[in-house]
């Protein structure tokens, strides 16, 4: 009989043999493996598993087998599959309506977004594009004196955010807000504005490997060249940031198409221990300074 580790070695081989795309939570076949079977086993996902010589049931079995089937077959981040993933060191709930989270700015947020925000400070925070609030949520958690506002044009999404607001124990510091960007807030002005918005381009995500395809693709892609979103956050900040405030924006791989379209805003880009790139920073001063050429780009953009 397979014991867990037989299993493990059965489905990282399937897995490999497959040519899946790992890079939803995990970045190789033996993790995503084990990610799966701890799902299973109904075991914890923070490395404190140790019982790999137990047997499991034939319930488990053909469950492995089943959500094995349906990840090599579909293309379906296991995430999808098991309903959860892991990001900041905390469990969220996800569904195909939300993206997969797995952004460098974790790193940021564990850091408590040192050095740029005081240790302890109060305030507010906005996490816009929030999806599953999986950002809004480990901000709260990390920075416990500050409200966070997350915003969500996706009624779907919200909902999966509400759920994950109610697992986290945080209704009373994080507020979901229905809103097209910036229309609802009024005139709130936050300390921290942070977003892994929308940034794809349509020719990238047409050559993107299948399981991206699964995620909502009114979450990857903005526009021809992935910058449509991200240059109307630009131009709106500046009128809810705090004067003492900062800007973080996650753009992938259209960072340099968008300093090619903005060469005179003087985007800090941040660097990460543990991988990723593509995340700039920007304080009020700067923000203020770069909105005329973000105005003057966008009405060009009008008529292109």
């Amino acid at each position: 009989m397979k014991t867990a580790a037989n299993w493990h070695s059965h489905c990282t081989a399937k897995m490999k043999s497959a040519g899946l795309y790992f890079g939803h939570g995990t970045d190789n076949a033996s993790d995503e493996a084990a990610w799966l079977i701890l799902h299973v086993l109904d075991a914890p996902l923070d490395g404190s598993f140790e019982q790999w010589d137990i047997v499991p049931d034939q319930g488990q079995q053909n469950l492995l087998e089943q959500l094995l089937a349906r990840r090599i077959k579909q293309r379906c981040p296991l995430a999808y599959l098991i309903g959860e993933a892991r990001f900041c060191g905390l469990m969220f709930f996800v569904t195909p309506n939300v993206l997969v989270p797995r952004s460098p700015v974790a790193e940021l947020i564990a850091g408590q977004f040192s050095p740029w925000l005081m240790r302890g400070k109060e305030g507010r925070v906005l996490d816009m594009c929030t999806g599953g609030a999986c950002i809004a949520i480990a901000t709260a958690l990390n920075l416990p004196g500050v409200q966070v506002d997350a915003v969500d044009l996706s009624e779907a999404a919200l909902e999966v955010a509400a759920r994950n607001v109610e697992r986290h124990a945080l209704s009373k510091r994080v507020n979901l807000i229905q809103s097209d960007l910036f229309t609802e807030l009024g005139n709130t002005r936050y300390e921290l504005i942070v977003s892994n918005p929308p940034y794809v381009s349509a020719r990238d995500f047409a050559t993107m490997p299948a399981e991206f395809h699964a995620e909502p693709a009114v979450g990857l892609v903005s526009g021809t060249d992935g910058l449509d979103i991200v240059l109307r956050i630009l131009d709106a900040a500046c009128r809810h940031l705090a004067e003492d405030g900062i800007l973080v924006v996650e753009v992938g791989a259209s960072a340099g198409a968008l300093v090619d379209l903005l060469p005179r805003v003087s985007f800090l880009w941040l660097e990460f221990r543990h991988g990723g790139d593509g995340v700039f920073l920007l304080e009020y001063d700067q923000l203020l300074a770069s909105n005329a050429d973000v105005r003057a780009l966008l009405e060009q953009r009008k008529y292109v």
